[in-house]
């Protein structure tokens, strides 16, 4: 016979955790001796570490007792249900971890969830980071600035990015950042996208490349583009040579 202490310690509970059973019905009490004190057998031993053993599992207690008086039947159904319950929490934690690293990252800090979102594909799509951040960093401004806006501009950056030529453009770019003798990349990178948004200007009007921003932002947002990743101050020039100019506000030019 043993008391309650060599019976946690055969278990591998805590006397706290035996009470604790005790009271959720779990384990049964036995009688006290003589002498006052509860005395526990070797199947008291067994149910404690059934009981255990489900819990440290998952099983909710308010199953355990369920579980334990199953036929292997019922049991196999439980441990299913149990189960899948289990996989739709580690689900849910996944998406609070997901959420936590956005927060930590700054993107919901001062970003409506659209723009968040299409942050999280562009990273998805294997754009290096350092372009992530610029586009950001614009969206910031731009969001506090034209908050009715958001959709609308989002909307048609998504369609946009759904383009092989603006995946390539973005990716392309994330290529050029570490490279020293990335000028040829930049030409050829350039040549591709003028003729995209020579594409897009005559099916969709000039407004539709440009975005409709007002010149004073989009000066500022081009200057946060070209601190972030200086490739795209050269990147404009080039593109200026063939017939556009701007990086938040696209217009075109004379090439001349």
């Amino acid at each position: 016979m043993l008391t309650i202490g060599e019976l946690a310690s055969y278990a591998g509970v805590t006397v706290r955790a035996v009470r604790h059973y005790h009271a959720k019905g779990l384990l049964p009490e036995p009688d006290r001796d003589h002498s006052g004190y509860r005395r526990y057998n070797a199947g008291a031993v067994v149910e404690l570490i059934k009981i255990r053993t489900l819990a440290e599992s998952g099983v909710p207690l308010a199953r355990v007792r369920e579980l334990l008086r199953a036929d292997p039947a019922e049991f196999a159904v439980a441990v299913a249900d149990i189960d899948k319950r289990l996989r739709a929490e580690i689900r849910q934690r996944q998406r609070h971890r997901e959420r936590i690293a956005r927060l930590a990252a700054g993107d919901n800090l001062a970003l409506p969830p659209q723009v968040v979102e299409f942050l999280d594909h562009l990273r998805a799509l294997g754009v290096d980071e350092r372009i992530v951040r610029v586009e950001r960093d614009g969206w910031i401004p731009l969001a506090a600035r034209f908050p009715d806006r958001v959709r609308e501009l989002i909307a048609r950056k998504r369609a946009q990015i759904a383009h092989p030529q603006l995946i390539d453009f973005y990716l392309t770019l994330s290529a050029a950042l570490d490279r020293t003798d990335n000028d040829a990349m930049l030409v050829e990178l350039v040549d591709k996208v003028a003729v995209y948004l020579a594409r897009l200007a005559d099916e969709h009007g000039a407004d539709y490349v440009g975005g409709g921003i007002e010149p004073s932002l989009a000066e500022l947002l081009d200057t946060l583009a070209f601190d972030t990743a200086p490739p795209t101050r050269r990147l404009i020039e080039l593109l200026r040579q063939q017939g556009w100019t701007g990086w938040t506000k696209l217009e075109r030019v004379d090439p001349k």
